[in-house]
């Protein structure tokens, strides 16, 4: 049987783990919208985003330091996502960062 100290001790190494595992992702995704750095890891996230979208996307940072844009690559050229559609691909992207984030983490 566990005790309450133990309890605590595996507690605290989740939140830990949860802490870096976000602030990784959040550098991977600063990296990708500012400096379109395409890793491995990025390559995989995008891969899945686009899978799950339909569209191949773009995160394009103005240099006027404006929020950030999302485009669609459609067949008919680039067309950029706003709105509700904007945000639920971004939630998106997170949450698949996230993911790719804990599961290659020992």
């Amino acid at each position: 049987m566990l005790s309450g100290g133990q309890d605590r001790l595996d507690i605290s190494r989740e939140a830990r783990r949860r802490e870096l595992v976000q602030r990784i992702a959040k550098e991977i995704i600063e990296n990708l919208i500012v400096n379109g750095t395409h890793s491995p890891v990025i390559e995989d996230i995008l891969q899945q985003l686009e899978t799950e979208t339909g569209h191949h996307v773009l995160l394009d940072y103005p240099l006027d330091g404006g929020d950030v844009r999302l485009l669609a690559q459609t067949d008919t050229g680039p067309r950029e996502l706003t709105g509700e559609q904007k945000n639920r691909i971004l939630k998106r992207l997170w949450e698949i960062t996230l993911a790719k984030v804990d599961d290659t983490m020992l």
